[in-house]
């Protein structure tokens, strides 16, 4: 994978860039609508082509359990499986195996698991799940990894940042000896202490990542530390490499990490909450199922081009999430996806043009208000 920052911001370390995946190039900032299961839920392909996305996140873990590696051998990869050209990420799955909790058992070699389907035991390597991921043939591969919760005691943290970096380096080795072309990406572990934050981040570089994750952030922190850890690690990572927050996603707290240099974001946040009824606007947020909106019988947001609003009312709308007609939930959905490509758009134009802590001041003012 190739990477450049084309430009600096003067005025903070936001930066514009450009990435080539094996299926296109990619300009940054971007965000990553979130397509667990290889579907981005409710929304086909051709309407998130429409809303501007340019590149997705799928979970290695879910699609292991569900349809298969066999299936996904025979299906060619997960771009034609989901009818997606466009670049993918894919997640190891290490955070949803983590969250299994009672069903795991960390192992230096591995970890073993009963899946939350049917109870069947797996057991995951690093190797293993790089091999997965080359089957589906990820644009950008996330190596297994340990997420630790918030909060977590230091000689835990220092125990899992250890084994993160031995995985990360076995990852590395099984790439080389595959000789894939897919982009794989370190993940910076380390809680919130600084220090194993900064060993993390450091030989991690040492080992030469495409690019580098920033992972354990938003599991719980408040919001200035979760902005302070983002800063911190960002300031360890190298300047000419991709820098992925991972999971992050609301829309002030993204402005953030772009100010401190992050390139790449995902989060669930505009489709889950979109299919409960919560609209993302340049002036707040919206939640259509409130009586306010019972007779107002203009879009979501008034000047947007989402075919949501360039359709349907918010009274509508409101009529059909009270119905429980599924029409509302992806109307809803395809706004805020359509809202969040339309912030990272204008963040990058703000970056060229050097004003972007005008604009994310600008954007944070009206967004509370």
């Amino acid at each position: 994978m190739d990477f450049k920052v084309i430009h600096e911001d003067t005025g903070s370390k936001a930066r514009y860039g450009k990435m080539s995946t094996l299926h296109g190039e990619v300009e940054t900032p971007v965000f990553m609508p979130v397509a667990t299961q290889g579907s981005v839920k409710g929304i086909s392909g051709m309407e998130l082509d429409s809303c501007g996305v340019e590149m997705v996140i799928s979970n290695a873990y879910h699609l292991y359990m569900r349809p298969g590696e066999d299936i996904m051998n025979k299906a060619e990869g997960l771009h034609k499986f989901m009818g997606w050209n466009k670049p993918i990420t894919t997640d190891s799955g290490g955070f949803q195996v983590f969250s299994l909790a009672d069903l795991r058992k960390i192992k230096e070699e591995g970890v073993e698991f009963r899946s939350h389907i049917d109870g069947s035991l797996h057991f995951f390597t690093p190797e293993n799940i790089v091999d997965f991921q080359l089957v589906l043939g990820s644009d950008i591969i996330m190596p297994l990894d340990e997420c630790v919760h918030y909060p977590a005691t230091r000689e835990y943290v220092e125990d899992s940042v250890d084994l993160t970096l031995k995985w990360a380096a076995r990852s590395k080795k099984r790439m080389i000896e595959k000789k894939a072309k897919s982009a794989l990406f370190g993940i910076v572990q380390g809680s919130t202490y600084k220090d194993q934050r900064k060993k993390c981040a450091e030989e991690l570089s040492a080992m030469d990542f495409d690019g580098y994750s920033i992972g354990g952030i938003g599991v719980g922190e408040p919001t200035e530390l979760i902005n302070e850890m983002t800063e911190l690690t960002t300031s360890f990572l190298p300047r000419n490499k991709v820098r992925y927050l991972m999971g992050v996603g609301v829309p002030g707290d993204m402005l953030e990490a772009i100010s401190c240099g992050v390139d790449m974001f995902d989060c669930v946040i505009p489709t889950r909450n979109g299919r409960n009824g919560q609209a993302f606007t340049f002036t707040g947020e919206k939640q259509i199922r409130n009586a306010v909106f019972k007779e107002d019988f203009m879009p979501i947001e008034e000047g947007c081009d989402c075919f949501a609003c360039k359709n349907y009312t918010k009274g509508y709308i409101r009529h059909l999430l009270n119905a429980k007609e599924m029409l509302a939930s992806r109307l809803v959905t395809l706004h805020n996806i359509s809202f969040y490509v339309k912030l990272i758009r204008n963040s990058r134009e703000a970056i060229k043009e050097n004003r972007f802590s005008e604009f994310k001041k600008e954007f944070i003012k009206k967004y509370r208000n």
